[in-house]
């Protein structure tokens, strides 16, 4: 079964992105902060990571940041699910190591489709 690990610090949208996952058949982890969300990826070696950017204490960026000073294989597939926009937020997420910026809202099924498609990338 395939990881996916879900940080973002609003509860709905992490409720309803881990019923998604589940109900696409991967195994589902959740953290509310940067810092869980890192202690979940060392213990658990998720293949995509699905990352909100503001967060109390740790941000996503510097998250993404902490998991690509990782050498693992392979290497996970990180989507920014962010409501920050801009041109500027958006190239940040790709320069800290981001694979995907996906803005909120957001399509469901496109979610679950680009965390399918993820899965299968070597």
């Amino acid at each position: 079964m395939n990881k996916v690990l879900i940080v973002d610090d609003d509860p709905g949208i992490l409720m309803s992105i881990e019923f998604l996952v589940k109900k696409a058949g991967h195994q589902a982890f959740i953290a509310r902060d940067g810092q869980e969300a890192l202690t979940i990826y060392e213990r658990e070696s998720p293949r995509v990571v699905l990352l909100d950017i503001m967060m109390p204490g740790m941000d996503g960026y510097e998250v993404c940041e902490r998991i690509r000073q990782h050498d693992r294989q392979p290497r996970p597939y990180i989507v920014f699910l962010s409501a920050k926009n801009r041109e500027l937020d958006i190239k940040k997420g790709f320069t800290v190591g981001g694979d995907l910026y996906v803005t909120k809202p957001f399509s469901t099924r496109q979610l679950v489709d680009t965390i399918n498609k993820a899965i299968q990338q070597p």
